[in-house]
């Protein structure tokens, strides 16, 4: 025999033996009455033929090394090289097939062939060993059931003893409870404070006073399934059948152990603890505490707790009327309070005319050139600026206008027309044509109840309600029994989107930048001051006098761009060319989302001037097909015209209350009528919580103070909202108002100054202080005069950088990071 192969014979042989014995016991167990040795051969015999060949082929091929298969077929003459090694391991296989055949059965017949002894005894120690096997396995099974049997017993135990149990646990928690307590010196608020409220007091105290080392719920209920296993092993062996301790001796041959009890009733104390914690967590504390002088027996405890758990459910039950009874209460008022306030009202005898278009299709104007003929008319502007720019277009042709806003008063001698916007409002004052502009704004969450009121309490002969085509059809809706003309307007000037990617430096005499943020807007002006280019700017917080100049500069052509947010959508008519989206997507005061249609088509609208620009282009700096696709799709009409507080509603509110933040709370209860929204007042409820239950709020009628906070100043702004509280402080105690902080070493203190006096002005106008009023008014526009010189002089904005690193970002960029630090941290 090969040498190679020699190695790896004796292993195989020892290997078949080894098989052949396994063969011979697994025959031999299985019989009731030993069989001959011949009798195995006639049976086994094809088996045992196949052994060796199966044992010598995967043996040697599993245990010969590759190198020592390479050798053998090398000497075989084979061809090695560059063979693959799968091509090797069969032909190594196929090789040694032919290598000598051990005699198995040969073997066999030396060991058992006319040895009946021998033959015999191996028969015997076979049954022996399948016997043992097959009794090992039966009482492994025995011993299952029984183990099984205990957990049942357990179970059953536990349900059926539930409450006994329970109230042991129940003692034990009073007493430890009632200890804790009387070691703390804690004083309850109340007899009635269940546990659970207790144990949140702890975990609140626990927090403040920084000792939060440890969550009291957690250490109670560890603490009652502590107690379960302290007791719950020798109270089970009280319990469970005699028997089935019988039968744990008999098959284990011992006594059952705690261990063993303890073992098997793990998961039903887990359960059975939580359950018990749930339980007492709806226990009142000194129910629980007073058992402390009670020494535990079963009847008397369950009596006890009979007694309490009827009282506390008819607390429960007399607390559920409470509710109830509160809650019914609760709906009258509202229905008194609120009631039909919300409904659309019948048809009225005012001629209606409804201007619906896109922007900057000529809708205001020709509304303003019928309130020019009227004896008598209003213009109600959503924005200082648009009252300010038609104050000023009427006096400019000749038709005496007044101003009015809640910052100032312009009364022009012998004027029958005023310029408001829409809060200043007063149904009570007839005009033959009332104005009212951007009346999409109805469904403003926030300020839409003006413009619902100015439509359908407007005392009037003719109202002329402007509006895009998404607010047409709920309009109509609400003015369904009045006579309503109907306006339709369409661009005359085509708008163009340029697909491809706006860049900064791609800006061009005429364009309009917007971007949704003041800080980007500064940003972005500064970048392209610093390439030359003369810039105006519109942003929401900038002054109207100032925008005014900034949008002046533009027409006239001292400027070239204009960097704008959204502001530039409402009603600003200006000679642009091409308006450029330098965002797609805006914070909205809550989230960032992308930009609805409406928005788009409302900026995107102001390209395009007739008489200067024959089509108006519109840009975007990514997804220009998306973004496209907004300008041309449908917009979906408006649902639901906005409702607020009115002057009735807090009348029939004093009858139950002087407390504003009870009307807060049935504000937020009344179920805003189907196609309405109620308007949100978080600014109102923000400046309540700073002088709630204060004298403020004990001198001022609910309808004055109500409107001290419906002020509209920027109640963000903290110091404005503390400048707010000290006026009306002064108001009380009858001292004159403190004048308004004015700071003027950059852009922010200036625009924050502007704002500082516009609240004081609203305070002035709001207590008939006019003459004061004018002073503050020639201040502001100083303030306002100082904005504008600086955007005019240049925006110096600090170059953008990565916190981390330093590394110069451009203006655009959203983070604080750079994307390298970034993918590094």
């Amino acid at each position: 025999m090969d040498e190679i192969l020699a190695n790896h014979y004796q292993k195989a042989v020892e290997r078949t033996k080894e098989m052949a014995f396994k063969d011979l016991y697994k025959y031999l167990e299985e019989k009731e009455s030993a069989p001959s040795y011949e009798q195995y051969i006639r049976e086994r015999g094809q088996y045992l033929d196949q052994l060796w060949l199966n044992a010598w082929l995967n043996s040697t091929t599993s245990h010969a090394s590759y190198s020592e298969k390479k050798q053998f077929l090398f000497e075989k003459g084979y061809v090695v090289e560059e063979v693959s090694k799968k091509l090797i391991n069969q032909m190594f296989r196929n090789e040694i097939r032919d290598v000598a055949t051990f005699d198995l059965i040969g073997w066999l017949d030396s060991l058992y062939a006319n040895q009946s002894a021998e033959w015999n005894q191996k028969y015997v120690e076979a049954r022996e060993a399948y016997t043992n096997r097959l009794n090992l396995q039966q009482e492994r099974e025995e011993r299952k059931k029984l183990l099984l049997k205990l957990e049942y017993y357990i179970d059953q135990l536990l349900g059926e003893h539930y409450e006994d149990l329970y109230l042991y646990v129940r003692y034990l928690l009073g007493c430890q409870l009632a200890i804790e307590i009387e070691q703390k010196g804690i004083l309850l608020s109340s007899k009635e404070i269940i546990f659970t409220n207790y144990l949140n007091n702890e975990l609140e105290l626990a927090y403040n006073s920084n000792r939060y080392d440890e969550n009291v719920m957690e250490k109670y209920e560890r603490l009652i399934t502590n107690y379960l296993f302290d007791f719950g092993p020798n109270w089970l062996k009280e319990h469970l059948p005699p028997n089935l301790f019988k039968e744990y001796l008999k098959t284990y041959h011992q006594s059952l152990p705690d261990s063993l009890l303890k073992e098997s009733a793990y998961e039903p104390f887990v359960d059975l603890g939580q359950e018990f914690f749930d339980d007492l967590l709806e226990e009142y504390v000194t129910d629980l505490t007073k058992l402390i002088d009670i020494p535990f027996d079963l009847v008397t405890h369950r009596e006890i707790f009979d007694k309490d758990l009827s009282e506390r459910e008819r607390k429960i039950v007399q607390e559920l009327e409470d509710i109830k009874r509160r809650k019914e209460e609760e709906e009258r008022m509202i229905e008194d309070i609120f009631g039909r306030e919300y409904n659309p009202p019948a048809g009225r005898n005012i001629h209606y005319v409804l201007h619906v278009g896109e922007t900057n299709t000529g809708k205001t104007f020709q509304a303003i050139e019928r309130m020019k003929q009227a004896s008598s008319g209003i213009y109600l502007a959503p924005l200082r600026l648009l009252a300010l720019e038609i104050y000023e277009r009427l006096n400019e042709e000749g038709v005496p206008c007044s101003l009015k806003t809640g910052e100032e008063e312009k009364l022009v001698s012998g004027s029958a027309h005023q310029a408001c916007t829409v809060e200043m409002f007063h149904e009570k004052e007839f005009y033959e044509v009332v104005v009212i502009d951007e009346a999409q704004m109805i469904a403003d969450k926030d300020r839409g109840f003006s413009w619902y009121k100015a439509i359908t309490k407007a005392n009037a002969k003719e109202v002329h309600i402007i509006c895009s085509f998404n607010a047409k059809a709920m309009i109509l809706q609400l003015l369904s029994s009045s006579h309503v003309e109907v306006h339709e307007y369409v661009r005359d000037i085509p708008l163009e989107v340029e697909f491809q990617l706006f860049r900064l430096n791609h800006t061009r005499k005429g364009d309009a930048i917007v971007c949704f943020s003041r800080k980007r807007v500064l940003e972005t002006a500064s970048e392209l001051q610093r390439s030359g280019r003369q810039v105006s700017m519109i942003y929401g917080s900038m002054p109207p006098e100032t925008r005014k100049k900034q949008m002046q500069r533009f027409i006239k052509g001292e400027t070239t761009v204009i960097v704008a947010t959204d502001a530039i959508g409402m009603g600003l008519n200006l000679p642009i060319r091409r308006i450029v989206f330098l965002e797609n997507d805006k914070f909205d005061g809550t989230r960032r989302r992308w930009l609805t249609s409406q928005e788009v088509k409302q900026i995107a609208g102001r390209a395009g001037r007739k008489g200067i620009y024959n089509i108006g282009k519109v840009a975007f700096t990514s997804n220009p097909k998306s973004m496209a696709r907004l300008l041309e799709q449908k917009d979906e009409p408006l649902q639901g015209f906005a409702i607020a507080p009115t002057t009735a509603v807090f009348e029939r509110f004093q009858k139950y209350s002087r407390k504003l933040g009870l009307f807060f709370y049935l504000w937020e209860q009344f179920e805003s009528p189907e196609g309405t929204k109620k308007a949100a007042l978080s600014e109102e409820k923000l400046l309540y919580e700073m002088i709630e239950d204060s004298i403020i709020e004990a001198k001022l009628s609910i309808a004055d103070l109500y409107g001290f906070l419906h002020l509209p100043f920027s109640s963000n702004e903290p110091t404005l909202r503390a400048q707010w509280k000290q006026k009306l402080e002064a108001i009380i105690d009858g001292h004159e108002l403190p004048d308004p902080k004015i700071l003027e070493s950059g852009l922010e203190e200036l625009e924050l100054s502007y704002k500082s006096v516009g609240l004081h002005l609203l305070f002035l106008y709001k207590l008939g202080k006019r003459t004061e009023a004018h002073y503050w008014e020639r201040v502001r526009e100083e303030i306002s005069d100082k904005i504008h010189e600086q955007l005019k002089t240049g925006v110096q904005i600090e170059k953008k950088r990565c916190k981390r690193c330093g590394k110069s970002l451009s203006p655009g960029f959203k983070f604080q990071v750079c994307n390298e630090c970034h993918f590094e941290r």
